[in-house]
């Protein structure tokens, strides 16, 4: 009777549905969320107490400080984590936060000042404190609510991750109306380098095919007028005040041409960083080896701003390093561009030292770009910049 009694079951139950989880996958994700919550939460605790006992403790010495800055620039790092926790299981979208503004020329102890001041790192601490009891508390409740508070559940986790919503939103995004407003500034100003860099172009474009070309037909000219007054043997004044004009006129070219190159060399436009720093380093007094390992083309501005740090501190390598050799390095490591050069010789190279490193920080500066140079006496001397890597628009047709 057993066996016949399963048989019918099974009949009846064929072709019905297999027995499954009622939940929704976004139901699943807000319990993954909280489940995953304790362990992030425990974490963020410890690392927030730590951090804020040490520094304070050692808040007479003079390590004290800088420790806590330390740990709240890592703190940071715990937001950045939580918001993509929360981006990827609660679907709260949030922008990131802008990031800790570096002046030109700013000392030691303005950089110790201005991380001890970042109030994006102070919110990610008090998240910290709050998240622990709140974490726990969803934790315990979800993990309960699986085996006894099955059909309300969903409802009771939605709920809960609402709050978590909130803080995410309140403590961990750019709320500040000033954050905000960094950011609007610095996307005005990448318009305003590219805007820049476009009339650079221009005004090069224009020099090459106005003023230049007719500069070209008018030597033309008075090299044929030249060739005529001698072949008549004219009076020797005449072909000496042609002669002089003549040579005028081929300096005036040669001064266009340097012009065209200072404002945006053609050979940047056509071929390159690869090409143009090649170019660049020819005119080097010494030889350099140029490496460029980038597999696309920054955006122009930030190539144009590339070129010319190069081209200064190669022209401080020939007039001022007394080197042998030097190099030329360009790479890219995320999203900074990043270039070094290197020379061998006598060092003792500053930004205060007047051979032009001062502007180079503050070009650099004005687009979120860093410079650092490392020259002690005897040398050597490694120079490094950072931009900020923007992809490169194509043209209009």
């Amino acid at each position: 009777m057993a066996d016949t009694s399963a048989v019918e079951n099974a009949v009846e139950n064929e072709g019905q549905p297999p027995a499954r989880f009622a939940y929704e996958r976004h139901t699943w994700k807000e319990i993954a969320y909280l489940l995953s919550g304790l362990p992030c939460a425990l974490l963020g605790f410890v690392y927030a107490v730590s951090m804020v006992a040490t520094g304070a403790a050692l808040s007479v010495t003079a390590i004290g400080l800088p420790l806590l800055a330390g740990g709240l620039a890592g703190s940071r790092l715990l937001g950045r984590w939580e918001r993509a926790r929360a981006r990827g299981l609660l679907g709260v979208r949030v922008d990131e936060p802008s990031r800790l503004p570096r002046r030109p020329g700013e000392g030691l102890i303005g950089r110790l000042w201005t991380g001890l001041k970042d109030p994006v790192g102070w919110r990610s601490v008090l998240y910290a404190f709050i998240r622990l009891p709140w974490g726990l508390l969803g934790f315990v409740i979800t993990l309960t609510g699986l085996f006894v508070l099955w059909p309300v559940l969903p409802y009771v986790v939605r709920g809960m991750t609402n709050v978590d919503r909130a803080l995410v939103r309140g403590l961990l995004s750019p709320s500040d109306e000033l954050e905000r407003r960094i950011a609007e500034l610095e996307s005005d100003r990448g318009v305003v380098v590219d805007t820049a860099a476009a009339d650079l172009r221009r005004i090069e474009r224009d020099l090459h095919d106005g003023a230049q070309s007719r500069l070209v037909a008018l030597a033309m000219g008075l090299g044929l007028a030249k060739e005529k007054l001698l072949e008549g043997q004219a009076d020797e004044t005449v072909a000496a005040m042609v002669d002089e004009a003549h040579g005028e006129v081929k300096l005036a070219l040669q001064e266009l041409r340097d012009l065209a190159r200072g404002i945006h060399p053609a050979v940047l436009t056509d071929r390159g960083l690869d090409a143009a720093l090649s170019a660049v380093a020819s005119r080097c007094t010494v030889p350099v080896q140029v490496t460029v390992d980038l597999k696309a083309r920054p955006a122009e501005a930030i190539e144009g701003i590339a070129y010319f740090t190069v081209s200064e501190l190669l022209q401080n390598v020939s007039k001022h390093a007394h080197a042998r050799q030097a190099s030329v390095d360009v790479w890219r490591r995320d999203d900074r561009l990043m270039i070094q050069v290197q020379d061998d010789g006598r060092g003792g190279a500053s930004p205060q030292g007047g051979t032009g490193m001062a502007g180079l920080a503050e070009r650099l500066g004005a687009v979120d770009g860093l410079f650092v140079v490392d020259s002690p006496p005897g040398g050597p001397t490694v120079a490094t910049a950072e931009l900020p890597w923007r992809d490169r628009v194509p043209a209009p047709r």
